[in-house]
């Protein structure tokens, strides 16, 4: 355990740039090595990708493994799987870090058990107990309803990090760092899975994951045309709309913008919730929101205990003056 040192950050790559929970990560990484006063490395794997290391050293980064080869285009389990396994012996952090994405979540525990260590998923605070130098951990357990605060023994200290409960630095291109190549070293009939085909979700407007402001109507919208009237309201707040699961599930709204634990999850720094109620599974997608705004006629309605600000009253006449109220100090 003495031998291991320092903070690894898994960077994702999407159409050849660094993805906002990457940037993320490697300003939360670049802290926590700080408080350590040991290293921060980021590994890069993917097929051509080498010229991404200079990003990732502009937002922190000291060291860059870059894995590139022509197996690791797609993201295949396998494949990756070997990639950070190799990565990780060869260079012993104390910390390893991923995203909570589809990536992360299936990476980490795969790679954890592989480094025979834990791993902590969907974490939304990160510190170091300075006396120990282990990782400090918190999650939100029960539904969201709670935050509990975990450390293991174990090194690696593997986790996966929700989007938006870190901030990315600004990244600084006069910042200098070392780059390693690492040969990714695999074997093509080791590697079980094949991409077939990749089918991309056609989105309009800013993606419900990166919107700093996200509008979310519940089963008290009372229908499809209640979510063209929060549309509207999302647009002139250059945000998102989301969904509780019963809208999703009457056919009012896709699927694809539903948020909660069997949903998407999402830390706007602006959560509005319209109708409602507050149940847990559904603040289990939301709590990790910097400012939530309940709007429901239910005075008792549980979302209030959740919100920074609250408005008791019907959605249909309170959505309609807040909206030409927004449009009119955006006119000034």
């Amino acid at each position: 355990m003495a031998d291991n040192k320092g903070v690894m950050i898994f960077v994702e790559v999407i159409d050849g740039k660094l993805t906002n929970i990457a940037q993320e990560l490697l300003g939360a990484g670049r802290k926590l090595a700080n408080d350590l006063s040991e290293e921060l490395s980021a590994l890069i794997v993917g097929s051509g990708v080498a010229n991404i290391a200079p990003e990732a050293i502009a937002y922190g980064a000291d060291k860059i493994y870059v894995v590139d080869a022509p197996l690791l285009k797609d993201y295949r389990t396998d494949a990756y799987v070997a990639v950070v396994e190799k990565v990780v012996k060869q260079v012993n952090p104390r910390i390893l870090l991923l995203g909570q994405t589809t990536i992360g979540r299936d990476l980490a525990p795969r790679a954890a058990c592989r480094l025979i260590t834990g791993a902590i998923l969907d974490c939304i605070a990160l510190d170091i107990d300075t006396a120990t130098k282990q990782l400090l951990i918190t999650k939100p357990v029960y539904g969201g309803n709670a935050r509990a605060v975990y450390s293991m023994e174990t090194l690696p200290q593997v986790a996966t990090v929700r989007a938006k409960a870190m901030t990315a630095l600004v990244p600084d291109s006069s910042r200098k760092g070392q780059v390693v190549i690492v040969d990714a070293g695999l074997d093509p009939a080791a590697i079980k899975t094949n991409v077939l085909q990749k089918v991309v979700a056609e989105t309009t407007g800013i993606k419900l994951e990166d919107a700093s402001v996200v509008v979310t109507g519940g089963r008290g919208i009372g229908g499809p045309e209640g979510f063209k009237q929060l549309e509207e309201l999302a647009k002139v707040l250059k945000g998102a709309v989301g969904a509780t699961r019963p809208p999703c599930d009457a056919g009012w709204a896709p699927d694809t913008i539903q948020i909660g634990l069997t949903g998407k999850i999402v830390s706007p720094y602006v959560y509005i919730a319209v109708a409602v109620s507050g149940a847990s599974q559904h603040m289990a997608g939301c709590s990790g929101s910097k400012n939530i705004i309940a709007i429901n006629r239910d005075a008792e309605a549980a979302i209030f205990k959740e919100a920074r600000f609250g408005v008791v009253g019907d959605w249909k006449k309170i959505i309609p003056a807040f909206e030409a109220k927004v449009k009119e100090l955006q006119s000034k």
